[in-house]
């Protein structure tokens, strides 16, 4: 069912600190910043060609990323983003094994303009995982 690693993603308390440390230490190509107010989020993405690093920034008290924060105030790995070929098959697979997902089920759209879901860290060892559309 899983397909490639998509990226990496990191909650940071400040997009534009953060991403400097990439660009300027780090030497990486950093994307432009998106503001993605459906997920409550902006982002910044960073490509090693085999995969990426997502860079999130909270976008006001009620995002998911502000309660993250403010657990981890300077930031850290917040989740990983597998693709799957077929989200809905993936889903239906997923509930009926057991697992639960967050939100109504239903895919939204991600970043990559592409359908997410994202599973919930209890069932998987601790870690946030979202599926992307491939």
């Amino acid at each position: 069912m899983l397909g490639r690693l998509n990226h990496v993603a990191i909650a940071v308390p400040d997009l534009g600190a953060a991403t400097a440390i990439y660009r300027n230490m780090l030497g990486a190509k950093v994307t432009e910043p998106q503001r993605l107010p459906e997920h409550g989020v902006s982002v910044v993405f960073i490509d090693l060609g085999n995969t990426k690093i997502e860079l999130l920034e909270p976008l006001g008290v009620d995002s998911p990323i502000a309660a993250f924060l403010a657990k981890y105030p300077s930031g850290g790995m917040h989740h990983v983003c597998y693709e799957v070929p077929d989200i809905l098959a993936a889903r239906d697979r997923l509930k009926r094994e057991g697992a639960r997902i967050l939100g109504d089920g239903n895919p939204k759209i991600g970043a990559h303009g592409k359908p997410v879901l994202f599973l919930h860290p209890k069932d998987f060892n601790g870690t946030l995982i979202e599926l992307e559309q491939q």
